[in-house]
């Protein structure tokens, strides 16, 4: 909880810096490009995590793997949380940059559940109702694919969920056959 706090400083101050450098669109693909990294190598994660390996050898790896990949700006982040010993941080502060730029855009989160993977005209129909439950222009959909809920599908929008699968009609049925309105309980 407490890295998460500390994350969100530096998020919201690399955002504010971003944005009056005109260089949104490029620091968040550079922290996509981080956390697509973080996300496929355990190995890297737990380099930035380890107290064995020591702060400048771990700023000269992170300089070797995205020295002319990423932003200037991106690049000064990194440096100055490793000059802090903070780069344990950089994993947390990647992924919440994403959040942090999607409210800045104005992008809505979503996420979908359903048994079979979901074509182009049911994606489409799904994105429009997330639309219209987020009052936003434009909605990120996570897309996941859950077997056991036999038929329908869950959609998340903020704090809103539509649970239209057949799993849990199934389940609140269950419960119905469990009430016994014929035996007084005492």
């Amino acid at each position: 909880m407490a890295d998460l706090r500390v994350a969100s400083r530096y998020v919201k101050s690399l955002l504010d810096l971003a944005v009056e450098r005109g260089a949104v669109e490029a620091v968040h693909q550079d922290m996509l490009l981080f956390s697509k990294i973080c996300t496929e190598n355990r190995a890297f994660v737990l380099m930035l995590k380890s107290p064995v390996i020591r702060h400048d050898k771990k700023r000269d790896i992170l300089e070797k793997i995205f020295a002319g990949k990423m932003n200037p700006l991106s690049m000064a982040i990194i440096d100055i949380l490793t000059r802090k010993n903070r780069e344990p941080l950089l994993p947390s502060i990647a992924t919440e940059f994403h959040n942090a730029y999607n409210l800045y855009k104005g992008i809505g989160q979503a996420s979908i559940t359903t048994t079979l993977p979901m074509d182009k005209e049911m994606r489409e129909m799904i994105e429009s109702i997330a639309k219209k439950l987020s009052d936003r222009k434009q909605v990120e959909m996570d897309e996941k694919v859950d077997k056991d809920l036999i038929g329908g599908f869950i959609l998340n929008v903020g704090d809103r969920q539509i649970d239209a699968s057949i799993k849990s009609k199934l389940k609140k049925l269950s419960l119905k056959f469990n009430e016994n309105y014929y035996v007084k309980e005492f």
